[in-house]
């Protein structure tokens, strides 16, 4: 029931904006497709991303569509449920409006499931040297530039150039660096060895650089350490207490020690989305917006916020990790306050994260994995990993298409995914020319002053 500005009553049905398609956001629009409220669906993107395999997609592992499905697709069944496709600019808590581009999209209850993107803690300008892995994009231009690197060395007459095309940098040790690092490693020397003629990728330099004092710092340290000697018996060059200081185009320096090394991918630190700027709230130095047990920011009752985009303070002073049972178990918990709420029942007992575990995966034969006091190391860790992986994958199609890469990459040794991608050039300039006579404008594009390189025949791509 709503009172309109005329003071004529209205019945409408709750409306639930939610923020973001992640593990957290799409978990409160799941579970309530059948409560009597109208949910708005938004994201930037178009799809829901299975991220713990997005590694894989950028070491040509897997292909995108492999680990992402159409949003509308999965809401398709559910007749509340609409999807809104828009970068969202802000929110205005006094209007109750979601602010995108080009509309506004009202609410009764907001729900911020932002997520999180990675922090270069301070030095932005390292990004276009040394990507992240959050996105399909992401993943598809590390793919790229792993790739074209061999590429390039294989006609690259220069051995001092060549060993820097060879090399790859990944800075951070968490779970995405360490099975980043075993994945490039035996993508390079088992994949790759016996495609190229003039270079030798199993001369191929991975470096994992780790500014604390282990990989999987997350992890009891019994499991660090063998996932740290595990990665150094595929190859893998561990570098432990070993920040980096710079980041550029020939590579990185690590303390005072320059690594030339022309393709480097980041994994370490997030900064969130500007979530607590829209709220108007004071975010975390990770830019998390803090919120109580409820979920709930301060002062608010009917704004929720989770996933990466939340910072929780809790009677133990527990952390929790950015990891995918955090954000669904949060995504069902707001769902059940909702409906609570539109039902008129008493609010739910505060949120208590229910630990399920946690898993890292090292090149093809080893992993760790974590549940309470039980540890698991070695390659029944890897086949539980790889079970796991396949049970939360959405569709049944996604499940048989993965699981079938996976058998076929393990028995041949070979990545399908090795597509050189995003090359198209660019015209310097457009012009817009307006023929009367003709009709409608035609776009001219201005060819560019510069020569087109022959290409080398012997090269392929």
């Amino acid at each position: 029931m709503h009172l309109t500005d005329d003071h004529a009553i209205t019945w409408q049905r709750p409306r639930v904006a939610i923020v973001g398609t992640g593990f957290g956001g799409l978990a409160v629009a799941k579970d309530l497709a059948r409560t009597p409220v109208d949910v708005t669906l938004i994201d930037r993107e178009n799809h829901h991303l299975f991220q713990p395999l997005l590694y894989q997609v950028a070491t040509a592992g897997l292909s995108p569509a492999d680990i992402a499905w159409p949003i509308r697709g999965l809401v398709r069944q559910q007749k509340n449920t609409r999807v809104q496709m828009g970068e969202v600019t802000g929110v205005d808590k006094v209007r109750k409006k979601v602010l995108l581009g080009d509309c506004e999209i009202g609410y009764d209850i907001l729900v911020l499931a932002t997520g999180a993107t990675y922090g270069y803690f301070g030095n932005d300008d390292w990004a276009v040297h040394a990507p992240g892995l959050k996105t399909i994009d992401d993943a598809t231009e590390i793919r790229r530039r792993l790739l074209l690197a061999f590429e390039r060395a294989e006609v690259e007459p220069d051995a001092e150039k060549r060993r820097g095309l060879l090399s790859i940098v990944i800075v951070g040790g968490g779970p995405t660096g360490v099975e980043m690092a075993g994945a490039v490693v035996e993508l390079a020397r088992k994949t790759l060895a016996a495609d190229f003629r003039a270079i030798n990728p199993e001369e191929t330099r991975v470096v994992l650089v780790e500014a604390g004092p282990r990989v999987l710092p997350g992890f009891p340290e019994p499991l660090s350490s063998y996932a740290a000697n595990a990665l150094m018996g595929l190859g893998v060059d561990v570098q432990l207490e070993r920040p980096v200081t710079k980041c550029d185009a020939d590579g990185v320096v690590i303390g005072d020690e320059r690594v030339m090394a022309k393709t480097t991918i980041w994994a370490a630190g997030v900064t969130a989305s500007p979530a607590a700027t829209w709220l108007g709230l004071e975010g975390d130095r990770a830019g998390r917006v803090p919120i109580g047990s409820g979920l709930k920011p301060t002062d608010t009752d009917d704004i929720y916020v989770i996933g990466d985009t939340a910072f929780a303070h809790y009677a133990a002073g527990e952390k929790l990790p950015g990891i995918a049972p955090v954000a669904k178990q949060q995504g069902t918990y707001v769902a059940n306050a909702i409906k609570a709420q539109v039902s008129g029942r008493a609010a739910p007992p505060p949120f208590h994260y229910r630990d399920r575990g946690q898993l890292a995966t090292i090149g093809r034969k080893a992993a760790v994995i974590t549940f309470g006091r039980f540890h698991l190391k070695g390659w029944f860790a890897r086949w539980i990993w790889g079970l796991a992986h396949i049970f939360f994958l959405i569709s049944l199609r996604n499940r048989l298409i993965v699981m079938t890469q996976w058998l076929w990459s393990y028995i041949s040794f070979e990545h399908g995914a090795r597509l050189i991608t995003g090359m198209r050039p660019q015209p310097k300039r457009e012009q817009i020319k307006i023929n009367h006579e003709k009709g409608p404008p035609t776009i001219v594009q201005e060819v560019a002053s510069k020569k087109t390189p022959k290409v080398d025949r012997r090269t392929r791509v």
